[in-house]
């Protein structure tokens, strides 16, 4: 049934517990639905430190990962942020005043330590990451997990967040095609939401709610270890859950084989997305669990990756209500990406 046929529909998200609200736009079709700022990122190399030879220009580097060909020493690099939301000075973990437990009406507050750091991608600034092989973009998620591991080794790091922001609209201060991993000293609240209200839905039915979310209306594309769908509470137009079939609580545990999977499926889902709408700027999210997750949330635990392309703005009402407005139905979405032929 096209969505211009269907009546407004709500619809809880047992993920994030949040609820949508599905409002079919009735003068568009689903497949009518184009990004009109266009990411076109990589339109200039014009002195950015991204670029092999320009080394020098950036922040300290991490770790790289060597290249075979001739052309470069390096295929991906993780350094630091030069501008970084946090500090990882050992010393401001001494200095924070933080109470776990405060009490009411008493202002919270921690010192900014944690990190902040970059992935690029691949030395040449007109490469995106779609354009990539699935072993190429397998190796840049295992240099998130190399990473994530290295941030596991200081206690006070207790969560990891993976991201990507493609297009200036989305985030992106860098045309080069890159990513970046923040190591956090707290459980965000969105973590600790999520977890929560996958452990309802698991005390209620006695399953994941991820482990369930395969269904033929909502499936994109499936491989060997990963499906993609369409959420069936989607919050964003177009937006893509990539999930791991077997039941697993952190990205971290990605092995070689898996990490080419993914790759795979993920490089897929961005071209999708590219051709059918028009090369949107884009977010891409892991969901992991925190590093402490106790025992007993493992059985409802599950991580995966998020794609929301930035089709159009959050407006008051979320803002205000935490609901969300979705004017394509996720089965409508999940229809039309299936449909791109790549």
């Amino acid at each position: 049934m096209a969505s211009s046929t269907k009546t407004p529909e709500m619809r809880k998200d047992t993920v994030f517990n949040r609820w949508v609200i599905f409002s079919p736009a009735r003068a568009r079709r689903p497949s009518d639905f184009k990004s009109k700022s266009p990411a076109n990122p990589n339109n200039s190399n014009k002195s950015c430190p991204f670029c092999i030879g320009h080394e020098h220009e950036c922040a300290p580097e991490i770790f790289r990962i060597s290249s075979n060909t001739c052309d470069s020493d390096w295929k991906i690099r993780v350094i630091e942020n030069l501008f970084p939301a946090l500090s990882r000075d050992d010393e401001l973990i001494q200095k924070s005043n933080f109470n776990p437990n405060p009490n009411p009406g008493f202002l919270t507050c921690i010192s900014g330590f944690g990190f902040h750091d970059v992935v690029i991608e691949n030395p040449v600034h007109s490469v995106l990451l779609s354009d990539q092989s699935d072993s190429d973009v397998g190796d840049v998620l295992l240099a998130y997990k190399k990473r994530v591991l290295q941030l596991m080794l200081n206690e006070s790091i207790k969560y990891v967040q993976v991201f990507k922001n493609h297009g200036a609209s989305a985030g992106a201060s860098m045309s080069h095609s890159h990513s970046q991993i923040m190591g956090l000293p707290i459980v965000p609240p969105t973590v600790s939401i999520r977890l929560d209200s996958m452990k309802r839905c698991f005390e209620e039915t006695g399953k994941c709610s991820l482990c369930q979310v395969q269904c033929e209306e909502l499936l994109i594309n499936e491989s060997k270890h990963f499906v993609s769908v369409v959420p069936f509470a989607a919050s964003f137009l177009f937006e893509i859950w990539i999930v791991p079939r077997n039941h697993t609580s952190h990205f971290h545990e990605l092995d070689d084989d898996k990490a080419v999977d993914l790759g795979g499926i993920l490089k897929l889902m961005l071209l999708k997305l590219s051709l059918q709408l028009n090369d949107p700027p884009f977010n891409f999210m892991i969901h992991t669990s925190p590093f402490m997750v106790e025992s007993s949330q493992l059985p409802y635990s599950h991580w995966f990756l998020q794609i929301v392309p930035q089709l159009s703005g959050v407006g008051g009402f979320e803002i205000g209500s935490g609901c969300y407005i979705n004017p394509v139905f996720p089965e409508d979405a999940a229809k039309v990406l299936r449909d791109v032929n790549v």
